[in-house]
């Protein structure tokens, strides 16, 4: 968008209103403008193009359109964890190709690919059982799962319940000092 349409589309400016003056006048008017303020016929052509390709503009969907998320996103430690799995597994997975095109193609890499392979799926099932762990510890300890006997359920309640008594109790200590103090008499 130009300055000109700017200005056409707020109102203000000598340009904007030229122009709406222009769109506002009569057919029988803008034929007795004198030929210089005339318009040449490939700025009217342009004009009428710009406002065309505007309205289909309004009127297409945006490129981009922001969606809220599904699924909340995870925790650092479980991302970490995760990252970290994703890793191993692929390396993991090279290992292995190496290992059987090695073997296919009978060169002395094969065996300690082979071997290496093995060691690597051995790691690669502790990364995924490293991301169940930690989502599960992460649950239990700040996430309240859908449970009766969610831990995180548990402490919430105590901790709830120990600031009601603790309420409770300056509630009560307030009221006992407000009835009874030096130089109170005991009748009234």
């Amino acid at each position: 968008m130009g300055t000109a349409e700017r200005r056409r589309e707020s109102g203000s400016g000598a340009v904007g209103e030229d122009a709406a003056a222009r769109e506002t006048a009569p057919q029988g008017a803008a034929a007795q403008r004198p030929a210089a303020r005339r318009p040449a016929p490939q700025g009217r052509v342009s004009v009428e193009r710009e406002s065309v390709e505007h309205e289909m503009a309004e009127q297409r969907p945006p490129l981009w359109v922001e969606e809220p998320a599904r699924r909340r996103r995870l925790p650092d430690p479980v991302r970490t964890a995760a990252v970290r799995a994703v890793i191993i597994v692929a390396i993991t997975l090279v290992q292995a190709m190496v290992a059987f095109l090695s073997a296919l193609a009978g060169s002395w890499l094969s065996f300690p690919m082979v071997l290496s392979s093995v060691a690597s799926t051995v790691v690669a099932t502790w990364g995924v059982l490293d991301v169940w762990v930690t989502r599960q510890v992460w649950n239990q300890r700040y996430g309240v799962v859908s449970m009766p006997s969610s831990t995180a359920r548990r402490l919430r309640r105590e901790r709830r319940r120990a600031r009601r008594q603790a309420r409770a109790a300056a509630r009560g200590k307030d009221r006992i000092q407000g009835r009874s103090g030096p130089g109170r008499l005991s009748h009234p």
